[in-house]
């Protein structure tokens, strides 16, 4: 028997949840990665080992609302960089800029502090799912607005039949993603 690829071992730690939040949708739970220490460890030390390559390697980590907080605040701290969290429109309590975005059905809107990066910060921007991309092309501006770059977004899991991460491509952000679902 062969050994599992990092990819292989995380995917068999995913659960999917028939039917939820809505009938037909096949849920991509993430939870189970986080709670076995062994498979929390081998989730965070594939990003990890990506980006201390010094070509890939980040001035900031951005976490997109909520469970790129999870992911992302570990990732900067085992780089030995700083981390920003993009929340949900009304969450911060110091000046912001905001980027509204459409979702399936209606808007929704994410905030970053004016002061969370600097003018030419490499940013490395994670989320732990690409579904239609609304999200981090949403965080992506607002990090631009600010004068950063983001270098890359990094996810666990693509849902490529959603289009996200083709229109997140064909806006010229790389993507890094572990995992993918497609055709299912």
């Amino acid at each position: 028997m062969q050994p599992l690829s990092v990819n292989e071992y995380l995917r068999q730690h995913i659960r999917t949840v028939p039917d939820w939040p809505a009938p037909g949708v096949q849920f991509r739970d993430i939870t189970p990665l986080l709670q076995d220490p062994k498979v929390f460890r081998v989730l965070i030390d594939a990003f990890v080992h990506r980006y201390m390559d010094k070509a890939l390697r980040p001035d900031v980590v951005a976490g997109l609302d909520a469970r790129g907080f999870i992911l992302g605040a570990v990732v900067a701290y085992e780089l030995n960089v700083g981390f920003v969290p993009i929340r949900k429109k009304g969450k911060l309590p110091f000046t912001t800029v905001e980027e509204t975005y459409e979702l399936e059905y209606g808007s929704a809107t994410v905030e970053l502090h004016t002061d969370a990066v600097k003018a030419g910060d490499r940013v490395l921007l994670i989320d732990d799912l690409i579904a239609t991309g609304g999200t981090m092309m949403a965080g992506r501006k607002l990090l631009e607005k600010l004068g950063a770059t983001v270098t890359e977004g990094a996810a666990i899991v693509d849902l490529p039949e959603l289009g996200g991460s083709a229109r997140l491509r064909e806006s010229g952000l790389p993507l890094y993603t572990l995992v993918d679902f497609a055709g299912h």
